[in-house]
């Protein structure tokens, strides 16, 4: 099966598909820890019974059945403090990341690079991965990427039957020279560092100079630099196309408490345990909007902007709250509120994503007012 088989943003239901990933599709294993985080489990809360988005009350409950929510993980001061499995979700059961991947690959190129696997993130990408001449990522900096700032011709409109994420979905099973080979020769559009476009090629980009710098598979160093010493609790799976390349963009397969420790390591500066395992310099520059056209509403998103900011791979939310997530389609997040010091996973499988631009079914501005909402009270309530 490839993973346009699954029919993605045409209405198809895909809660039965989502947990199933490594049934459906040629994945590589990660194991679990040695030395399984051992989660504290704190004074549990109900959740508020709304959140106020567009200027009205909305009930979090209607949200959590629109959107087909599977798993809802409240992480508050390092305890849960609320846990939910719905649908077919279950504790665990590893749920596809979609585009929260991309977070996780930005962790491991921070890692890379402190590791001197990668000297600089100024150097061009392509002095480690191959690339024609004159194409997205010849000569472009690493750090352009990151930002999804390379200038690379990109549509990421789910609406359009022919738009590119579908394109990049068809290197999983081997087109376009596989995961490889669609990274060499994507087009050039504008300078780089003009414009941040969000296209899951960067990603691909970067996941493919993880497996040049270090010459390991993406699945196995984040294994042993992240999922080991952060203590996941349950195996996960990365998707990967038939030359056994990671679909590095969106193919990440892990259970809502092993997300959320993900999250933790960036709300804590990159600490856990007392060890640092990401520079604690690579999460303040990961959570900064350097240059202008990376400031809330000027990212492109579908051709037009988004009220959100970038870093490296990590969405930068309005306003000066400093909260910070990794998203993907059909409402897959880890969202971070350092003020709360909250930590909130949710997966889901809202099937009209992308069917249409419609925010009402794509949800991902209400879906902040309701993280937002979910902080404040959860932080209010005894910790005992």
């Amino acid at each position: 099966m490839s993973l346009n088989e699954l029919k993605l943003f045409t209405g198809a239901p895909q809660h039965e598909n989502f947990p199933r990933m490594a049934e459906l599709l040629e994945t590589r294993r990660m194991e679990p820890s040695s030395q399984p985080r051992q989660w504290q489990t704190g004074p549990q809360v109900t959740l508020p019974e709304t959140y106020r988005h567009e200027g009205r009350e909305r009930s979090i409950e209607g949200y959590l059945d629109a959107a087909e929510v599977g798993a809802l993980l409240i992480v508050q001061r390092g305890q849960i403090r609320y846990e939910r499995y719905m649908l077919t979700a279950a504790l665990e059961r590893p749920w596809i990341s979609m585009s929260v991947a991309k977070s996780v690959v930005s962790a491991l190129v921070g890692i890379a690079v402190q590791e001197g696997h990668i000297d600089s993130i100024e150097r061009p990408i392509s002095d480690f991965i191959t690339v024609e001449p004159g194409s997205a990522y010849d000569g472009t900096s690493i750090r352009s990427v990151l930002q999804m700032s390379s200038g690379a011709r990109w549509n990421e409109d789910y609406s359009f039957p022919d738009c590119d994420p579908l394109r990049i979905a068809d290197a999983t099973s081997g087109q376009h020279g596989g995961h490889e080979g669609i990274v060499a020769t994507m087009a050039r559009e504008f300078p780089a560092d003009t414009i941040c476009r969000y296209n899951s090629c960067e990603t691909q980009a970067l996941a493919n100079l993880i497996r040049a710098a270090t010459g390991e598979h993406l699945a196995d160093y984040m294994h042993s630099r992240l999922a080991e010493p952060l203590g996941f609790n349950h195996p996960g799976h990365w998707i990967v196309d038939p030359n056994g390349v990671e679909m590095g963009y969106a193919g990440l397969n892990l259970t809502a408490r092993d997300y959320a420790a993900v999250g933790e390591l960036y709300r804590n500066g990159g600490q856990w345990n007392g060890r640092q395992i990401l520079d604690s310099s690579w999460v303040t520059d990961s959570l900064t909007a350097s240059a202008p056209h990376l400031h809330p509403g000027a990212v492109i998103v579908g051709g037009e902007p988004f009220p959100w900011g970038y870093g490296y791979q990590w969405w930068l939310m309005p306003g000066d709250r400093g909260d910070f997530s990794a998203n993907g389609v059909y409402n897959q997040y880890i969202y971070v509120d350092p003020g709360t010091e909250t930590t909130i996973v949710m997966h889901s499988a809202t099937r009209l994503y992308g069917s249409t631009n419609d925010p009402e079914l794509n949800k991902d501005i209400e879906t902040l007012d309701m993280f937002r909402a979910i902080a404040d009270w959860t932080s209010q309530q005894p910790a005992g």
